[in-house]
């Protein structure tokens, strides 16, 4: 598989925010309820261990009562630059019908911050699936409000 094939799989959004990387790694790690799913749905986090190897388990709550359970690991957690999870494995490394990757990046960005999250897939089927589902409207929607969270009160 080439560089550009897997980079074919890959789906991605990105938004400047205007508040420093520090502000923008707090919102994103300490008020995930907050911004992670598109208003009206809701994320109710059962666990977070944030290191390589750590579970990732949550909930997303619809406004009709539907549920999407989400379980994974991290794959990588390096504070103030990115987080990594996948869907493939479980918290004992028992694989799972995977998805995705997600990778969710910050950088600095002039007098501000780059906010990057990615989903990588498996095959380019998966990847369009997850477009089909409506990826770049759902998770742009989820990067506004983290951003319109992380610019509240700064001017």
């Amino acid at each position: 598989m080439t560089d550009d094939m897997k980079k074919d799989w890959e789906l991605s959004v990105s938004r400047h925010i205007a508040a420093p990387p520090e502000a923008v790694w707090q919102v994103m790690t300490e008020r995930m309820p907050d911004w992670f799913c598109p208003k009206p749905w809701r994320v109710e986090i059962v666990e977070q261990d944030r290191r390589a190897g750590g579970r990732e388990a949550m909930i997303m709550h619809g406004p009709n009562g539907e549920q999407i359970h989400n379980e994974g690991i991290y794959l990588a957690y390096e504070p103030g630059r990115r987080i990594v999870v996948t869907d493939a494995l479980d918290s004992a490394f028992r694989p799972q019908g995977p998805f995705m990757v997600g990778i969710f990046e910050i950088a600095p960005d002039g007098a501000g911050t780059r906010y990057t999250a990615s989903a990588r897939h498996w095959t380019e089927g998966d990847m369009q699936k997850h477009k089909e589902m409506g990826f770049e409207e759902g998770w742009g929607i989820c990067a506004d409000q983290l951003k319109a969270l992380c610019e509240e009160g700064v001017a």
